[in-house]
């Protein structure tokens, strides 16, 4: 078993590569012509840009993606986790002092292989091509905060969880589902209020006649206790985005401050459609749901392999601890599930595609979506000539070329009605 988890793992990381090789190769030699729409905003100028942010960005993640693949083999298969596990084991005889001591240690040593790419990423890579606006006093507070909320969330999932199974050991599985799909619900109303706000400032929209277009849009969506805010990321990139946050009363829109920069309008109110799309098409709650039955299936898979304690014979060990056999279950989860990835990236992009319509309805043609999503890819270098194989297995978004001349040729279909 040992080798073929071993054979699987280098299988994975094999196809990750290989997908990466192919999508560098495509944007190297495939560049086709662009549809009229891109005309004005991106030329051959252009895209050799946007081709030299993608290839700077590949080497860093080549290195990162090295990195973890040399300290996973080493960690699993080269005898680090047993020792690991006995080292851990000898602080604290206390199930749950032992299992926060040992998950939360591996997730110090994460964090700090990850702080160098962290640093390089933002202060050289995004640096160089005009999207890095971050000082590292700023970069610095938000690693504090982040480490601050990451603890708290930390002890809370995790320390909640191992009491549970030492409070219950014949039915944890059910009280830990409970327990997480309560908190993971809670977030969805806190966040807006006290997590985000610790690293952004929302304000309203500060253009009254868009502010006006917003609540007209919002009325004519039914999204009557929703809300449209706008964010101070420009303290922090270049970049531009939008996107859909909460649920119930808590529910809002959020525009970053360089997107309102960027697009005009029409395009705005188009873009913010779209966002709208997603809330009326159910997607955030379609999303939950899901989210909570693989949740509660992992849960009651877990409980069923570590009571049978076939574990630590798939690395050919003979015992190891509780925390440590989750490791190994997590582990083996992650690789079972890289092959969900393209089914997920597909659902994802219907997804896509159904706002986009309801977009479309709302505002009557793709026109101003199609020319708001080409100002965006064209700011944030955004990479237009992705391998199909690539696309189909990591895009959450159809490919932009295909998406806007699908908006191009798609009409209203419906009538949009407040509900």
């Amino acid at each position: 078993m040992k080798l073929l988890l071993l054979l699987l793992y280098l299988l994975v990381t094999i196809i990750r590569f290989g997908l990466d090789w192919l999508n560098l190769r495509h944007r190297e030699h495939e560049r086709k012509p662009l549809p009229k729409v891109f005309a004005g905003q991106i030329d051959e100028e252009r895209l050799d840009h946007s081709d030299a942010y993608a290839l700077a960005g590949d080497r860093v993640g080549f290195v990162e993606d090295l990195v973890g693949v040399v300290l996973t083999l080493l960690f699993l298969f080269g005898g680090i986790l047993p020792w690991y596990d006995q080292w851990v084991g000898r602080l604290s005889d206390q199930f749950v002092v032992n299992g926060l001591l040992f998950f939360g240690l591996l997730a110090l040593v994460q964090m700090v292989v990850g702080l160098p790419f962290s640093l390089y990423k933002n202060f050289v890579l995004e640096a160089r091509f005009g999207f890095n606006r971050m000082s590292f006093k700023l970069w610095c507070t938000d690693l504090l905060k982040s480490l601050l909320i990451g603890t708290i969330l930390f002890c809370l999932l995790v320390g909640g969880a191992l009491w549970l199974i030492q409070w219950s050991p014949q039915h944890w599985w059910i009280w830990v589902w409970s327990f997480w799909a309560t908190i993971s619900l809670f977030l969805l109303y806190l966040s807006p209020y006290l997590i985000e706000p610790l690293f952004f400032k929302f304000t309203p929209l500060a253009k009254a006649d868009l502010e006006q277009d917003v609540r007209a849009l919002l009325e004519k969506a039914g999204a009557h206790a929703g809300k449209v805010l706008q964010v101070d990321a420009s303290r922090r990139s270049g970049h531009s985005n939008a996107y859909f946050t909460g649920i119930g009363k808590v529910k809002r829109v959020v525009l970053f401050d360089t997107l309102i920069e960027q697009l005009d309008n029409k395009e705005l109110l188009a873009v913010l459609a779209h966002e709208l799309g997603h809330w009326r098409c159910g997607h955030l709650r379609q999303q939950l749901i899901k989210s909570q039955i693989v949740a509660l299936f992992s849960c009651w898979l877990a409980f069923t392999l570590l009571n049978h304690q076939i574990l630590p014979g798939w690395l050919g060990l003979e015992q190891l601890s509780f925390a440590g056999q989750v490791v190994v279950l997590g582990w083996v989860a992650a690789l079972v599930g890289f092959f969900w990835t393209p089914l997920s990236s597909c659902w994802s992009r219907r997804h896509e595609r159904q706002a986009d319509q309801f977009a479309i309805d709302m505002v009557g043609s793709g026109e101003h979506l199609a020319s708001g999503l080409v100002k965006m890819a064209r700011e944030n270098l955004s990479h237009l000539f992705p391998h199909p194989w690539y696309a189909f297995f990591y895009f959450s978004h159809p490919p932009l070329v295909e998406r806007v001349l699908w908006l191009g040729q798609r009409k209203p279909k419906r009538k949009v009605s407040p509900s």
